[in-house]
């Protein structure tokens, strides 16, 4: 009997995309698209530029930060602190790796809900790997601490601009009404995903009350900080200062509905460094050169919540990261060139995956393919009751997720349809939305045509084939899970409904 083998990443996207092509054959006034396969694997790095990028920059930056050994360093003192804790009854009934991966995961399920965190994590999946690792997990774990996390409190999220905010808008609805419902959702979906992940865990590590354990790398020395990390040290408290001095007084920190001016918020960071890049610098290089990494997470926070910051910006963040870092290890500037490089190689697939999965959006685009086929969908409803209805709208929006991964261009092109065809049927309005807020975020954690989840796999190297398999189940539920979320819209008063 033949085993069945899992295309390569890049067949799978290349297969999907033909069928899209083809689809524009039969589809009722769509565009048939022929020669336009191959152009439009162009005009999708075109359109995925900035991602790109940042895939290569942080590809760049993190090869620096890892050449220096300092993340290595910072696992083995924390691994020695969690052992301490195992000393108390409690902490050793829950297990340190799985208080430890709880606490990361409402995190970031916390940022997904609030400022809709999605590309962002792909930085951050690049940190946790180490950690999951010292924790004798594997790197399919590292990605369900962090981006599972972030896009399960993305699609349930009670503030989340990026599908809540712009839907009800198009909907004419009160900006983030409802949200006391969503909040109930969010923590329902967490759980579940908590409960996953702990479950998935504890089979891959086969005993999840184990003492931590050390990589299989050998010990890291550390190192006394030389004139490179103390001018780097000047130079960014000096950056800080004239930065701040500068932009301090424009910080608006904007979450959900709650809206203030924060001009000391920078001030706060600022000083927060110095005194901990002072601290570590005493101690070694190495730890030095973690405070800048754990540093511009934080200040990477604080921009995109305070100054709207985005890809630009993270990407400057993270170049200044991995010279600094070069500069601080002693690395002459050939050398940091040259793993800079060596980094973005390492990396490049991740960037080559993302530009060839946009060619399938704009496949559908060009072909115009979405608009008939959404306004079928439509129809088809029609009479089919409210349940009905509101079952056949979220899976439309699911459907239609698998190949438009983008909340905003979906939220567009769906609800200018959807909610007036709701009021046709008596359908809330609000119900409506979450069934595009359920639909958009669910199968992004699953379709090859999401850049934000190839980018993810390609730094975990993971193969999408084994990610499909081990995620598909999870992702299955999660649907049947927003679905029975739903149906209290249709039978219950539920505040702001």
């Amino acid at each position: 009997m033949v085993k069945f083998k899992v295309p390569n990443t890049y067949v799978i996207i290349f297969f999907v995309l033909l069928v899209c092509a083809m689809s524009t054959w039969f589809v009722p006034g769509a565009v048939p698209q022929t020669w336009q396969v191959f152009s439009a694997l162009y005009e999708g790095f075109c359109q995925q530029a900035g991602i790109i990028a940042f895939v290569l920059i942080l590809g760049g930056s993190f090869w620096l930060v890892n050449q220096t050994k300092a993340v290595d360093a910072g696992i083995l003192k924390f691994m020695n602190k969690a052992r301490r804790l195992e000393r108390f009854a409690f902490v050793r009934l829950l297990g340190v790796g799985n208080i430890v991966m709880v606490l990361i995961m409402l995190l970031f399920g916390l940022f997904g809900a609030v400022f809709g965190m999605s590309e962002e994590t792909i930085a951050f999946v690049a940190v946790v790997i180490p950690v999951a690792k010292s924790l004798g997990y594997d790197e399919f774990i590292a990605v369900c601490m962090v981006y599972v996390a972030a896009h399960v409190g993305f699609a349930g999220a009670m503030l989340n601009p990026f599908t809540v905010g712009i839907a009800q808008d198009m909907s004419g609805l009160p900006l983030f009404s409802g949200v006391e419902y969503r909040t109930i959702c969010w923590i329902v979906l967490m759980l579940i995903t908590i409960v996953f992940v702990l479950w998935k865990a504890s089979r891959t590590r086969g005993d999840s009350d184990a003492v931590l354990e050390a990589p299989a790398s050998e010990p890291v020395k550390e190192q006394k900080a030389g004139t490179g990390a103390w001018v780097t040290y000047i130079m960014i408290v000096a950056a800080l200062v004239l930065f701040s001095i500068s932009y301090a007084s424009h910080c608006h920190i904007n979450i959900g509905k709650i809206s203030f001016d924060a001009p000391y918020l920078l001030w706060i960071l600022d000083a927060l460094f110095v005194l901990a890049g002072f601290i570590s610098i005493r101690k070694s290089r190495q730890m030095f050169v973690l405070t800048l990494l754990l540093s511009a997470v934080v200040f990477m926070v604080a921009g995109v919540m305070g100054y709207g910051w985005y890809l630009p910006e993270i990407c400057a963040l993270f170049i200044a990261l991995g010279l600094s870092a070069g500069i601080s290890a002693g690395y002459s500037a050939d050398n940091i060139a040259k793993e800079f490089v060596n980094g973005a190689k390492d990396i490049f697939s991740a960037a080559l995956v993302i530009g060839l999965a946009a060619g399938i959006i704009v496949i559908l685009k060009n072909g115009n393919v979405i608009d008939p086929m959404l306004e079928s969908m439509a129809e088809s409803l029609d009479g089919s009751g409210k349940t009905g209805a509101l079952a056949g709208m979220y899976g439309i929006q699911t459907f239609i997720n698998l190949f438009i991964p983008s909340a905003s261009a979906k939220a567009a092109v769906t609800m200018p349809v959807l909610a007036p065809f709701s009021d046709m049927i008596g359908l809330s309005r609000q119900a409506t939305v979450m069934a595009f807020q359920f639909g958009d975020g669910f199968t992004n954690m699953i379709t090859p045509c999401s850049g934000v989840l190839m980018a993810v796999l390609s730094v975990a190297k993971i193969p999408y084939g084994r990610w499909f398999g081990f995620i598909w189940k999870f992702i299955l539920t999660l649907v049947v899970v927003g679905f029975l979320l739903l149906l209290p819209t249709l039978f219950l008063t539920i505040p702001g409904f």
